[in-house]
């Protein structure tokens, strides 16, 4: 005697080699014994042998329909068994009984199982639901062919053009689209980014990295709400200086400018004059919420995001030939440079130049000083401010500046929206020089001084603070290492970060002997400090990628097969010449930091910025661009 039974979620046979009335020993064809609850059997037979019957009951149960069968039933639960015999009109064989029963369970949606070999049939509404969904998966597995065949041909299927962004960057797995292009990828060997952009989905690299960025930080767009320009506050005192600014030629957020005044036998006043959209911008407004939600200026190759609307930049602004609102720190100063008080106040300061670096740096620099300046404007109030700057920073112990490292400035020529017929110039500016150093310092001493100030009185704010070496943000006025001072608050950008726009509404409050907007223990100072701190890194980040495009189509341009590099980290770190560019050379030999080495370019990828670089020698020790810190190494890398 032989069974059929259930084990595991599959029906198997084997021969009784011992009934034991609540289990059975049984012995499969393969000659491995077992014990099974008499339970689990669904059917006793004598013939055909164990190896046969499922065999031809699958066989036969191919040809039974299901839609005849579910048909033929009536409403209630029914035994396979039973209904075997009613339809074949006979008392069903082992095989039909066991075909019917393969028949059966194969079809979920047309019968339910109710128990050990028993079924009911699916109610008409569930059953024509259940086909509908079929149906649909059915049609969805043809779509999902025909994209891949597509994608494979280098055909955009027309489902993917208004997903693109989704697919790109944020792919949903559960969508049909989204099954297609990981098909295709898989069999084209290509990434889905690589993949589109053959299918023409991507208008240029620099579109995909600015797009991916915007949709992560900016997903309802860069265009600012209509908002009420802020007034002017009225009723401040006028100060009698004459400001000036040093920026970019760039620039239009102008956040600080200086003054000198001559104090007859005793040195001199200098202001230190920051602008004040403070005091415009009340917390809470509808302005506070557009600045709180982008934290800051985004800043790239050829454009930027600006944290607030033109209207709001341009009524605070800097501006040569107006007069503005600002926060101002005065400096009694000696002849010695040495700075023996300060005080603050909150007034209208008249701008009367923006000087840019392009038209000052060549007439005030390194060797104009050592030979004598010749006469331009405000030169004497930058050779007093540039010896203060030195003062500071020799009281400091720390250096301002990164002597000898670079800046490197990214001229765009061209629209762009068409990004690919764009040419870049990439030139290079030596940092640590007299108008860096004079701004740095000054800037230096606004931040740590105002953060000394709110830190005495007791007044929440949020500072940078440097210890061990390591950066962060913090609401407790601690030391920042690398600068030498005791605390820094950031206060001097306002119209570019939120944190000194945060800061210097508690100092204009602190000034003014009132109630500061934030308290100690603000869950909202808090909230800021942590989500400046990872938008602003967020930002940072996409910043450098950009510069890193624009450098790999610079070396295209140039139309460059090798290029020179200094080697400035471990494991073959170097620095290509003439570019801000950071790459690992694992072709290279073991060399140490400082040593030159020639490099052929061998391909450039500008979808995953990836450079790919060989080595080709080690060039003779010469004059070679500077080295990297470890800061700005792993900056780079990262």
């Amino acid at each position: 005697m032989h069974v059929l039974f259930e084990e595991d979620g599959a029906f198997r046979t084997a021969t009784i080699v011992a009934d034991n009335d609540s289990s059975l020993q049984v012995e499969t064809a393969s000659g491995k014994r077992s014990k099974i609850k008499s339970s689990s059997v669904l059917l006793r037979y004598g013939e055909p042998a164990p190896a046969a019957l499922l065999e031809q009951a699958e066989a036969l149960a191919g040809s039974i329909e299901h839609d005849f069968l579910w048909e033929c039933l009536g409403d209630g639960e029914f035994s396979f068994s039973d209904f075997a015999n009613d339809y074949f009109g006979h008392v069903a064989t082992p095989v039909e009984a066991s075909a019917l029963l393969l028949a059966l369970h194969s079809a979920p949606i047309y019968f339910h199982r109710k128990g050990k070999g028993r079924f009911r049939k699916a109610p008409p509404d569930i059953l024509q639901a259940a086909l509908a969904g079929l149906e649909k998966k059915r049609q969805q597995a043809l779509s999902i062919e025909r994209m891949i065949g597509e994608l494979k041909a280098f055909s955009l299927p027309a489902e993917f053009s208004p997903l693109l962004g989704q697919l790109l960057y944020k792919p949903d797995r559960n969508r049909g689209e989204t099954k297609a292009l990981e098909a295709a990828c898989l069999e084209t060997g290509l990434s889905a980014a690589h993949l589109l952009a053959r299918c023409g989905a991507i208008r240029s690299a620099y579109d995909y990295h600015q797009q991916r960025f915007l949709l992560d930080q900016f997903p309802r767009g860069t265009d600012f709400p209509d908002v009420a320009t802020p007034l002017l506050p009225s009723e401040l005192p006028r100060a009698d200086v004459r400001a000036f600014s040093i920026d970019d030629a760039t620039t239009t957020e102008i956040d600080d400018a200086f003054s000198l005044q001559p104090l007859p036998g005793l040195g001199w006043r200098v202001g230190i004059h920051i602008a004040a959209p403070s005091l415009g911008i009340a917390p809470g407004s509808p302005l506070d919420a557009i600045a709180r939600e982008r934290l800051s200026t985004v800043y790239m190759p050829g454009a930027k995001i600006t944290m607030l609307p033109d209207t709001a930049v341009d009524r605070f602004t800097l501006s040569s030939g107006r007069a503005a609102p600002a926060v101002s720190l005065y400096l009694t100063v000696t002849p010695d440079f040495e700075v023996t008080a300060h005080e603050s106040r909150v007034e209208i300061v008249p701008v009367v130049a923006n000087l840019r670096h392009h038209d000052i740096e060549p007439l005030f620099n390194e060797q104009t000083i050592a030979a004598g300046l010749s006469d331009f404007a405000f030169r004497d109030e930058l050779l007093t401010l540039w010896q203060l700057a030195n003062a500071c920073e020799g009281r400091r112990g720390k250096p301002s500046a990164m002597q000898g490292n670079h800046d490197y400035n990214f001229r765009i020529d061209g629209d762009l929206a068409d990004a690919e017929a764009c040419r870049v110039e990439i030139s290079a500016r030596r940092r640590g020089s007299p108008l860096d150093k004079l701004v740095a310092e000054l800037m230096i001493v606004a931040n740590s001084t105002w953060g000394g100030l709110l830190a005495a009185q007791g007044v929440a704010a949020i500072y940078r603070v440097q210890t061990g070496g390591k950066v962060r943000m913090s609401t407790a006025p601690q030391a920042h290492e690398g600068l030498g001072v005791k605390q820094y608050a950031w206060s001097s950008s306002p119209l570019r970060r939120y944190v000194d726009l945060l800061n210097q509404w508690q100092l204009v409050a602190c000034l003014n002997g009132d109630t500061p907007p934030f308290a100690a223990h603000s869950d909202a100072l808090f909230a800021a400090m942590r989500d400046f701190d990872l938008t602003y890194s967020a930002y940072a980040e996409f910043q450098r990628s950009i510069e890193r495009y624009w450098c790999l189509r610079w070396l295209r341009q140039q139309g460059l097969e090798t290029i020179d590099a200094t080697i400035v980290g471990r494991e073959n770190l170097a620095r290509l010449d003439h570019l801000p560019l950071v790459q690992r050379v694992p072709s290279a030999p073991e060399l140490k930091p400082g040593q030159r080495i020639r490099l052929r370019i061998e391909s450039i990828d500008y979808l995953t910025l990836e450079l790919a670089c060989r080595y080709v020698e080690t060039l003779a020790v010469a004059e070679s661009p500077a080295i990297a810190t470890d800061d700005e190494v792993l900056e780079a890398v990262d």
